[in-house]
């Protein structure tokens, strides 16, 4: 009866924390990997359980870890070997989990083991072992020259994942002589450049809850209320919509502040006759939204203002215009870039206070990919294509005036290559946003 007990709580555990897609989604990222791998062997590492007052939201599983295993326990370990093609029969997929610590689990709550009943009809894996297991397992495994491992490669002085697990290995001889190490992040980031409809919807999920957090925002936002307040209105909407945090740190940047693109203090107090620019979105069951919008403090933008807010807005419209599935891109200066629309076009209306054109002040990239990270791991040489996510996001930014807009918008191409706005329903133009202030 205890048995069936813990495989129920751990069962409604996976199910009630995330809203996780079928194991047979992720078993099929495991095997194009496989494919991309042309048979050699994956291994990754989950991080391990954070301990102190910094573990603000408890444990978040590493992004590529997650996109393969959908495994949420720390200190994991997967390795996959062979299934070079479809008729490669030596697949073989392996997750490994840690000893169960009595004493932690009493503070944390059960874990799942590999000695837990159902452990592999749970994961989705083929073979659900112990992480003991693991040296045995690449002994068995890897074949005795010409040994290739991917894994997480880092640049000499930083650290992943993989650092210390690899080093013990490798003093362990888990690996045979000759055997080369390679970077398996850009395979990675080649299948996570498309997304799946089941993360599409869990980004569509964040994007709504956080829609309603931005119409709260507007109709609170007025002078005399702190930047902080803001923000933590927004936490609460999204989270009570199921977001289980914030997919970035907030930017609630108001006056001068609206121009410092990171500003993430959210300190100040809101003045009439400022800008506000609000830059904060949730994430649901991993999975990140990412949007903004620029609102005027006294409820009503001035001339100037609504000037340089109907260019940014032209300059985001321009390049959603100009969007060709599988043409388009997001990089500056190439053939068909949805960039340089949106940078010519803010080039050539308006002008600054001294004449000049407002090109300059637009200094950052047009847009991103958005999923497991709201700067998601894709592949930026690729045209944008059916199951790209990413959003437009142009601005200008005068710190002189200290004027700064920025409007940003979540996309995606459908299965036609259509472009769907996921953020449409949140006010763009001027008008709307000073109605949606005012609360018609």
């Amino acid at each position: 009866m205890r048995k069936v007990l813990l495989v129920f709580f751990l069962l409604s555990q996976l199910t009630r924390a995330l809203d996780r897609q079928p194991n047979s989604d992720f078993r099929l990222r495991r095997q194009s990997l496989a494919s991309k791998a042309k048979g050699s062997a994956v291994l990754l590492f989950a991080s391990n359980e954070p301990e102190g007052p910094n573990d603000l939201y408890g444990y978040r599983p590493d992004d590529n870890f997650f996109y393969l295993s959908g495994c949420s326990e720390p200190g994991a370990a997967l390795l996959i070997v062979g299934g070079a093609n479809s008729d490669d029969h030596s697949y073989t997929e392996i997750l490994f989990l840690p000893n169960h610590n009595p004493s932690q689990e009493r503070w944390t709550g059960p874990k799942l083991g590999a000695d837990t009943p159902d452990a592999s009809k749970i994961t989705g894996f083929d073979h659900v072992e112990v992480l003991d297991n693991l040296r045995p397992e690449l002994v068995r495994l890897l074949p005795l020259k010409k040994a290739t491992v991917f894994t997480d490669i880092v640049a000499d002085g930083e650290i992943s994942n993989s650092t210390a697990p690899l080093d013990w290995l490798k003093r362990a001889n888990a690996f045979p002589v000759g055997v080369s190490f390679q970077d398996v992040r850009p395979m990675l980031a080649s299948l996570r450049t498309y997304k799946e409809s089941g993360e599409i919807e869990r980004i569509r999920h964040a994007t709504d809850a956080s829609i309603a957090a931005h119409f709260a925002a507007m109709r609170t936002v007025k002078p005399g209320i702190t930047e902080r307040e803001v923000s933590a209105l927004m936490q609460y909407e999204w989270g009570k919509r199921g977001c289980e945090r914030p997919a970035y740190a907030p930017i609630v940047g108001s006056g001068f502040y609206s121009t410092v693109l990171h500003y993430s203090e959210d300190s100040g107090t809101m003045q009439s006759g400022d800008l506000v620019v609000i830059d904060a979105a949730g994430e649901y069951s991993m999975y990140a939204s990412d949007i903004t919008r620029t609102l005027p403090v006294s409820g009503k933008f001035t001339a100037r203002q609504r000037e340089i807010h109907d260019i940014v807005l032209g300059a985001q419209q321009a390049a959603a215009a100009a969007f060709r599935s599988g043409k388009s891109n997001l990089r500056r200066d190439r053939p068909d870039s949805l960039h340089d629309v949106a940078y010519n076009y803010i080039n050539t209306h308006g002008k600054d206070l001294h004449g000049e054109p407002l090109g300059k002040y637009f200094i950052h990239g047009l847009g991103h990919y958005v999923g497991l990270n709201v700067h998601d791991a894709g592949d930026y040489d690729v045209p944008l294509g059916p199951g790209a996510v990413f959003t437009l996001e142009p601005g200008i930014y005068i710190p002189e005036e200290k004027l700064g807009v920025r409007i940003e918008d979540i996309l995606y191409v459908d299965q036609d290559g259509k472009l769907i706005n996921l953020t449409a329903n949140l006010p763009h133009t001027a008008d709307d946003v000073e109605r949606a202030m005012a609360g018609k």
